[in-house]
């Protein structure tokens, strides 16, 4: 079967592939026959070296975490029952860049006939982020929520969210064409973070009651002075290189809980019951996935260049 491979860490010229045996289902495992791969950004920082306290990958080594397929084989302990289902399924954040994926049988979220596969593989990851980050914050009907990085995939979906909750959602994205499909997700307002000066037009506005920040870094530190006191604040991206600088001592003062990614690692150990929970959502029309563009598996080093560039609108994915 085919892989990409990242060979060491570098450039996205790094990932290339290759040929591997066919995988072979162990005690309490399925081999998953992947029909759509999730593409991270943080797959792309790993991949350059970074992260490693969090991700000790050593190259060579077959990148990604999300894979949307039909499983094939199963192995000891496994219910038969399980053959020729529609799967998402999570690979422990390696061996997902792969035509077939080993996935163990509690890191499956069936997927419901009503979803394509490929929404649901846009879903696996940014679908239980954005629930969280809309659970954990109980996000009320005319609180003002301000998304950082609301055209990334889980950005879109909180928009959408917040504004179903009846919430006044700001969102922050660069550029007409990112502002316009954050607008369509629900957004009444819509902001560029590199206009000088946008953070303290919101404060003199009388500022935010939540922020969810998938972005991190000076931006995600100005939009902390926006949340009110008393309000909320959720760090839980840093495709800048480092997450939002939120003194603890300053957001006691004013009375603000802070969330980190940490706080929020029900994202991550609860993801199946939280994927289900994206599948119906979108099944029933209060989920919308955004699907930028799919690579073949063979062009997953484009499929980097073009995440990194942040040239496309909405999620990208790879295909066998």
């Amino acid at each position: 079967m085919l892989v990409a491979e990242a060979a060491r860490f570098g450039g996205p010229d790094v990932l290339v592939g290759r040929e591997a045996a066919d995988p072979v289902a162990g005690p309490g495992q399925v081999v998953v026959e992947v029909a759509a791969i999730d593409v991270l950004y943080v797959e792309a920082q790993v991949r350059s070296g970074w992260g490693q306290q969090w991700f000790p990958v050593t190259p060579p080594y077959v990148p990604g975490d999300g894979v949307a397929g039909t499983v094939l084989a199963v192995g000891d302990g496994v219910g038969d029952d399980w053959l020729g289902r529609r799967v998402v399924g999570y690979t422990g954040s390696v061996n997902a860049y792969a035509q077939r994926a080993v996935v163990a049988v509690d890191q499956l979220a069936p997927v419901p006939d009503e979803l394509e596969l490929v929404d649901a593989a846009a879903l696996s990851h940014d679908g239980p982020m954005a629930l969280t980050l809309l659970h954990t914050a109980a996000v009320r009907a005319d609180e003002s929520v301000l998304v950082l990085g609301a055209n990334g995939g889980a950005g879109l979906l909180a928009v959408q969210l917040a504004a179903a909750a009846g919430a006044r959602v700001i969102g922050a994205a660069r550029g007409e064409r990112k502002q316009d499909l954050v607008r369509q997700a629900g957004a009444g307002t819509v902001l560029d973070p590199g206009e000088p000066g946008w953070s303290a037009r919101l404060r003199e506005a009388g500022g935010v009651d939540v922020v969810f920040d998938g972005v991190g870094g000076e931006i995600g530190t100005a939009a902390f002075d926006t949340v009110r006191r008393g309000g909320r604040f959720f760090g839980y991206g840093a495709p800048t290189g480092e997450f939002a600088a939120v003194a603890e001592a300053e957001a006691a003062r004013r009375g603000i809980t802070r969330y980190g990614i940490g706080e929020l690692s029900q994202a991550r150990y609860d993801v199946t019951s939280l994927a289900a929970q994206a599948f119906q959502a979108a099944v029933e029309g209060r989920l919308r996935p955004v699907i930028g563009r799919v690579f073949r598996l063979s062009d997953a080093a484009a499929a980097h260049a073009a995440t990194e560039s942040r040239s496309v609108l909405g999620k990208i994915l790879l295909q066998p």
